[in-house]
């Protein structure tokens, strides 16, 4: 039976000596290695020396490399069973659309030895702005920013990957990441500084997933996920982004935070939280639940707000 230390339960035999590489090893990387059974071999790219020991002592390999230096990743070639991809592309901030990381990874791995399947943490920021209406994976993509662009590139090099050589590729769009154990996991810093929120008929839905739930979706898919396919990786909450940070200031005792109006907004918010705010959808998670059989843990209002 699934247990918390093995939310897949007991592995059929020919898994049992799996070697799985988690590229972009950072909180949610770290979550997966803790839930796999020790009988999978867990490795993990690094580019920086510092984290080597870290890595260490949490039972993982660690493998020196950089994603923008692709002679220092031939090393990956044939090395692993299985890979969850997390790394981010990059942010250059020039406007660029393409994701050379991910392109650099697929060179490697189709060096020598495939992997039996690949997963790969998109964004449902790939969506765009859907005014609020439920979104399944069957909608076409819109992105609106230059970062959501890249991830369309990585997901239409992933795919083209997958139907190029057989290997499973299954994707995962994910929204806003919670966990009170997770930096910057909670909304808590943002209702200290008191930074405001869209007024109620200029405000947005937003989606969350926690980062247990996350993990527990990257292993699920690896093994269950069907090939080429994309799931909606988010959480059961249907909240406007200011009625949750409404919520969140009331379970934590501080004042709720301020109301602008959209036009306002533009003029005293960074862009960077404007292009959050600029997008509404509601995510479908039924795939994620049924053809992963992931039952999902962690309601946003219980755990990741206190």
């Amino acid at each position: 039976m699934p247990s918390n230390s093995n939310p897949l339960g007991a592995l059929p035999s020919r898994f049992r000596r799996q070697r799985l590489l988690i590229v972009g090893c950072g909180d949610v990387g770290l979550r997966v290695a803790r839930q796999l059974p020790p009988r999978v071999r867990v490795m993990a790219l690094t580019s920086s020396p510092a984290r080597l020991p870290d890595l260490r002592a949490q039972g993982i390999t660690p493998l020196q490399g950089n994603l923008d230096a692709v002679f220092t990743l031939r090393r990956l070639a044939g090395l692993a069973t299985r890979v969850i991809h997390l790394a981010p592309p990059p942010n250059d901030g020039a406007g660029a659309r393409d994701d050379p990381r991910t392109r650099a990874l697929l060179r490697v791995l189709r060096l020598r030895g495939l992997p039996q399947a690949v997963v790969y943490g998109s964004t449902s920021g790939v969506y765009g702005d859907c005014q609020g209406d439920e979104v399944s994976e069957t909608r076409r993509v819109n992105p609106a920013t230059p970062r959501a662009w890249r991830r369309v590139d990585a997901e239409d090099a992933l795919r083209l990957f997958g139907r190029a050589s057989g290997t499973p590729v299954h994707i995962l769009r994910i929204p806003g990441i919670y966990a009170p154990d997770r930096e910057g996991g909670t909304p808590r810093g943002r209702l200290l500084k008191g930074t405001p929120v869209l007024t109620a008929q200029d405000d947005v839905y937003t989606s969350h997933i926690h980062a247990g739930d996350l993990a527990r979706a990257c292993i699920a898919a690896l093994w269950r996920g069907k090939p080429q396919r994309v799931s909606n990786a988010s959480d059961d909450t249907r909240l406007k982004m200011g009625d949750y940070f409404d919520l969140a200031a009331d379970i934590y005792g501080l004042p709720r935070p301020p109301r602008l109006g959209r036009d306002l907004a533009q003029q005293q918010l960074p862009i960077s939280l404007l292009s959050f705010m600029g997008e509404s959808r509601r995510l479908d998670n039924r795939r994620l639940k049924k053809e992963l059989r992931l039952k999902l843990r962690y309601p946003t209002v219980n755990t990741g707000l206190r």
